[in-house]
C-alpha cells in the first residue's frame, strides 16, 4: 500500500512538496516516530475526539505528548468532548488503516487543533493513511493548508 490517495491528490492539488518516508509497521506514533528516529516532537499524532454535538475534530499533537481534555474542551468552545473509539472514527477515513489517519481534518470535514508544540516546529511528519509510511512536510504549509486552530492541549512526558 501507498499513500492513501486523497492524501497525495490534497498535496499535489494544495502545491506542497512533502517526502514520504518508508518505515518498519507500528502502530503508535510513538513507535513510529523511534522506527524512524524522527523526534517524538515532530511527529504529529492525530487523536479523534467527539463534540457533545457528535462532530468529530482532530486533536493533532507531538508524539511523546497527552492531551489535556480539559485545555483542548476551552479551546474547541463546544462543551465536553469524548474520546472517539477506534470503531466510531475508521468509516471517517475510508481509504486509511485503521488509526493511521493524516491530520489533514478539512480533507475530511473535521476542525482541526494542533497543540502550540508542533507549530513551533519548521517541520511535522504524520501518517499517510498507513502503518508503514510517513509524510514530512513544512510547517508553514500544513498551516496554510489545513488552516488548524493553535493552542496549548498537550502535557509532554
Amino acid at each position: 500500500m501507498s499513500l492513501a490517495p486523497e492524501v497525495e491528490d490534497f498535496l499535489k492539488k494544495e502545491g506542497i512538496d512533502y517526502e514520504v518516508i518508508k518505515h518498519p509497521t507500528a502502530y503508535t506514533a510513538a513507535e513510529e516516530a523511534a522506527v524512524t528516529h524522527i523526534s517524538g516532537y515532530e511527529w504529529a499524532k492525530t487523536v479523534i475526539f467527539f463534540t457533545e454535538e457528535d462532530e468529530p475534530i482532530m486533536a493533532v499533537l507531538p508524539a511523546s505528548y497527552h492531551v489535556k481534555t480539559e485545555l483542548l474542551e476551552d479551546l474547541v468552545g463546544s462543551g465536553e468532548l469524548r474520546l472517539a473509539e477506534e470503531s466510531e472514527f475508521a468509516g471517517l477515513f475510508p481509504s486509511c488503516e485503521p488509526g493511521a489517519m493524516p491530520p489533514l481534518g478539512n480533507l475530511y470535514g473535521q476542525r482541526v487543533f494542533v497543540d502550540q508544540r508542533l507549530a513551533e516546529d519548521e517541520e511535522i511528519v504524520f501518517n499517510a493513511g498507513n502503518h508503514r509510511e510517513a509524510v514530512r512536510i513544512a510547517y508553514s504549509d500544513f498551516e496554510r493548508a489545513v488552516e488548524p486552530v493553535v493552542g496549548d492541549f498537550g502535557e509532554g512526558p
